[in-house]
């Protein structure tokens, strides 16, 4: 979703992100579970931090109940976790899958799984672009491309197979951007808007996207899981451009996600009849954080309306968090963290439904049912 905007890369940040994943390299082996994780800034673990781009998170208070970083950014848009982390910490794997720019990102190390995802980034290529640089899904590809060697010289190519095919999720997050910071881009995208009509705009997403999987599983990716849009209509940043009330969202943002997130669920289904061996398993998190937003205090929250840091408007919902933003006192409360990202209270829910929840939410089968294949 939408980021931070920050010209300078935090050096203390940076260190930290590469003190975090350096602690526990020696910790990986190719027995280990792992994660592979595409997406943008929901499941950007810090690759913005190595990039000249407006779009960063490493400034505070982000991260700050981040506890491997003792409460210091590490360039993820979230106060904690994201959803990526709390996956992986609950399948076990040894440690969070490293940031493919930062440097630490080479050698035994990438057996417990690479984060590729970018803040901007998005299914095509000129999503983002006002943010000057991010990466979209074909770069980070093309990087997995890189590590895909990587691991064929580790260890040896049949192992490197069999690991990628057993022992690796893929993980993919992407599509609100293309909406957000593309199609419906105030201003900038109203040119295309009227040359491409919504289900013409949705069908280069989805061509594209079922390119950019099958790319993936000709790397010898064989576990994916696949996360549909979310309610992006009902974020603090919608909602208070709007001049919405808490109750309301926008209309057109989510019914272009449900549009998308038809088409998404009608691709998977193909490509689990078309790919041999593979399993694309569906999130289903626009249900799941709508759940939130509608029954929030059934969750313990106090609002899902208003951003917990930020500035402007009604819910806080204008400039993102930043160390001028006003924060709330109790993160744990709150939906959302800033404008546009849940909080890790958030995540945390989402997470643990995703690993264990029933088709409804996850089908045809959930993480750890994935993980166990």
């Amino acid at each position: 979703m939408a980021m931070n905007f920050v010209n300078s890369i935090s050096v203390v940040s940076t260190y930290l992100l590469f003190f975090i994943s350096i602690s526990s390299v020696c910790r990986a082996d190719e027995t280990s579970g792992s994660s592979f994780i595409f997406g943008d800034s929901l499941v950007d673990a810090g690759n913005n931090n190595y990039l000249s781009t407006l779009s960063k998170a490493n400034i505070q208070p982000n991260g700050i109940d981040f506890k491997a970083s003792r409460g210091n950014p590490t360039g993820r848009y979230t106060n904690g976790r994201t959803i990526g982390d709390i996956v992986g910490e609950e399948l076990g794997q040894p440690s969070y899958a490293i940031p493919f720019l930062s440097p630490n990102a080479t050698g035994k190390a990438i057996l417990n799984g690479v984060n590729y995802a970018s803040g901007g980034g998005g299914i095509m290529n000129e999503t983002g672009k006002i943010f000057v640089n991010r990466l979209s899904m074909d770069i980070q590809i093309d990087y997995f491309n890189i590590t895909r060697k990587q691991l064929d010289g580790l260890l040896g190519s049949s192992k490197a197979r069999e690991f990628l095919m057993k022992k690796a999720i893929f993980s993919i997050t992407v599509g609100s951007n293309d909406f957000l910071n593309n199609y419906l881009l105030p201003v900038l995208s109203v040119g295309e808007r009227i040359s491409e009509n919504p289900n013409a705009f949705i069908n280069h997403l989805i061509t594209n996207l079922r390119g950019q999987l099958t790319r993936l599983y000709n790397l010898d990716a064989r576990k994916f899981v696949v996360g549909n849009v979310g309610p992006i209509g009902c974020i603090p940043y919608q909602k208070t451009i709007n001049q919405l009330n808490q109750d309301q969202c926008v209309e057109l943002p989510n019914k272009l996600a449900l549009q998308y997130n038809g088409r998404l669920k009608d691709l998977l289904t193909e490509l689990n009849e078309n790919l041999p061996g593979a399993k694309f398993v569906l999130a289903n998190v626009y249900d799941l954080v709508m759940g939130l937003i509608i029954n929030y205090a059934k969750y313990g929250f106090k609002t899902s309306s208003a951003a917990c840091c930020g500035n402007g408007g009604q819910f806080s919902g204008i400039i993102p968090c930043g160390p001028t933003s006003t924060m709330c006192k109790d993160r744990s409360k709150y939906v959302f963290w800033d404008p546009y990202h849940p909080s890790e209270a958030a995540n945390l829910i989402i997470a643990k439904q995703l690993i264990d929840g029933d088709t409804k939410i996850i089908s045809p089968i959930n993480l750890r049912q994935l993980r166990d294949l």
